[in-house]
């Protein structure tokens, strides 16, 4: 007995599982609102007051985002039925208050017809309702972990923010980064996908993955040459992107920035107190083959900051990309005393704060 209801809870508990995932099967369902709709239309002719002729919609929209399309068509018959049992007992409708009018039956009618095309539109997909949210919470939270660097050694310290167009949760920025040559190297991508939020995101979720397979598998050099080659074989209408990779000696603080039409980076030298702009030289990826990318070496001493940054936080239709960085380094001074804790989600909100354009800051910081 003990082994049977053992059975017994772990087939229900796989039977909820398939059910939640959109793999078991929607005759429970079905089975629940077809009885529904009895109930409803004894309700309806008890107290039609109570309980209105298009309360039938109810089942109906529940069809909608639970039942496959062929279901949901035996659930529209059982509906239909119940509207005509309700019209013959009612009597016609121009004789009295609570009878099946002719706009009763065209919102029951209406709501059914865009319950079917949804269920038409998941089952193309092959994504239930019960699971589409759920798989796009999964793929935000793997961009967001893709996204994060990994932990530095004392000395050093990071700080990054992406800010999505229009507060949505996907955005066409990604940064990629790993720790290799047995950690004391530090290799970071910043890339700006073509296109912006929602547009851009499904290739930016594809080609962060792409990145960081690449990223620490190839020599630095060999990187930007391998995820152009990998750009070009997509074919996409809208291929390019904007890159700069950055590899930094953690135990010297020698570093090589590599660009792929990316904007410059912006390096803080502890000593003069200025902003020096540091960018390689290349063409966008997924533009054309066999392009070459040369390197901008420089170091980062005790003291010195490095910002890595994307043409949301300083182009817009308002002023041109240099006006964008004087202000951008004119916010970034005021944290040089107190430090850049924290830095980095504040700039992005004193610069550009309601830009319609995906947003990324990457600060690395080496403590003086």
């Amino acid at each position: 007995m003990h082994k049977g209801l053992h059975r017994a809870r772990i087939g229900v508990r796989k039977a909820g599982v398939d059910y939640f995932r959109g793999d078991g099967s929607d005759r429970f369902a079905l089975v629940v609102l077809l009885l529904a709709i009895p109930a409803i239309a004894a309700g309806t002719l008890w107290r039609p007051e109570w309980l209105a002729p298009t309360a039938l919609v109810l089942p109906v929209i529940a069809g909608g985002l639970l039942l496959r399309p062929a279901n949901l068509l035996v659930l529209y018959g059982a509906s239909a039925a119940a509207l005509v049992v309700e019209s013959a007992l009612f009597g016609p409708y121009d004789q009295g208050p609570d009878r099946i009018t002719p706009g009763t039956v065209l919102v029951v009618a209406s709501v059914g017809l865009f319950g079917l095309l949804i269920a038409q539109f998941r089952s193309r997909v092959g994504v239930p309702w019960r699971r589409g949210g759920t798989m796009l919470f999964d793929l935000r939270e793997r961009i967001r972990v893709q996204s994060s660097l990994p932990k530095l050694p004392p000395g050093w310290h990071h700080e990054m923010a992406l800010r999505p167009a229009g507060g949505q949760s996907f955005s066409g920025d990604f940064v990629v980064a790993s720790r290799t040559h047995g950690g004391h190297i530090l290799e970071v991508v910043l890339t700006d996908v073509s296109g912006k939020g929602m547009d851009a995101a499904s290739r930016a979720l594809l080609l962060s993955g792409a990145f960081g397979g690449l990223l620490g598998s190839l020599p630095p050099h060999g990187f930007l040459p391998a995820a152009n080659g990998y750009l070009l074989r997509q074919d996409w209408a809208e291929g390019f992107a904007t890159s700069i990779h950055l590899v930094l000696d953690l135990e010297s603080g020698d570093y090589e920035l590599l660009s792929a039409g990316h904007l410059p980076a912006l390096q803080l030298s502890a000593g003069s107190g200025r902003w020096e702009e540091k960018s390689g030289e290349g063409p966008l990826l997924g533009v054309y083959d066999g392009a070459q990318f040369d390197p901008v070496k420089g170091t980062l001493r005790p003291g010195d900051v490095l910002m890595l940054f994307t043409d949301g936080l300083v182009e817009s239709s308002e002023r041109d990309i240099a006006e964008g960085i004087d202000r951008l380094t004119g916010e970034a001074d005021r944290y040089v005393t107190s430090g850049f804790a924290g830095a980095a989600w504040h700039l992005i909100e004193a610069v550009a704060k309601d830009v319609n354009d995906d947003r990324a800051l990457l600060l690395i910081c080496r403590d003086a």
